[in-house]
């Protein structure tokens, strides 16, 4: 379909790779044990500083206060399982979705590939079932890789290290 003035649309296919891991730790340990590890800024309070930040040090010095151990910071949390929960009438199933990131981290990857912005901050799945707790993440290095930008597969590759690290933390 031709747009007045615009080019086409185009269709760039990206294969994800999904980190899984299970834990036998109780869903609620799980939780804690990555939410200890990850800053949890007031997110209105953080973008704020962030956007009347004048320098790139004023807005590293946001960012470094908002991110717990992991280097890492929450900016939203959704309880799915509340969601399905009101089907079942039950306490079951247990899922919980958190957008985790970094803004430096998601900058470095931007300035090389500016669709890293479509991906970043990342999700991370834990959820409650039958055989454990499985704790998920689709690697940021996969969404990047169709890309073909070696700097920007770096720090994504980083990044998933970050994560993964993390997630073994957490369920172990």
């Amino acid at each position: 379909m031709k747009l007045a003035g615009r080019q086409e649309p185009s269709i760039r296919r990206v294969e994800v790779e999904r980190f899984s891991l299970n834990s036998s730790k109780p869903f609620d340990q799980v939780v804690v044990a990555l939410q200890a590890a990850i800053g949890h800024p007031n997110i209105k309070d953080f973008w704020e500083s962030a956007h009347n930040a004048k320098t790139m040090a004023e807005l590293e010095s946001t960012v470094q206060k908002s991110v717990g151990s992991a280097g890492l910071m929450l900016f939203v949390e959704f309880d799915q399982g509340s969601v399905v929960r009101k089907e079942t009438h039950s306490d079951t199933p247990r899922i919980v979705r958190f957008l985790i990131g970094n803004p430096l981290i998601m900058k470095e990857m931007a300035k090389y590939v500016p669709d890293a912005g479509s991906y970043a901050p990342v999700t991370v799945l834990i959820d409650e079932r039958p055989d454990g707790v499985h704790l998920s993440y689709d690697r940021m290095a996969s969404f990047l890789k169709p890309y073909g930008n070696a700097e920007a597969l770096k720090i994504a590759k980083d990044l998933d290290a970050k994560v993964e690290t993390l997630l073994t933390s957490a369920a172990a």
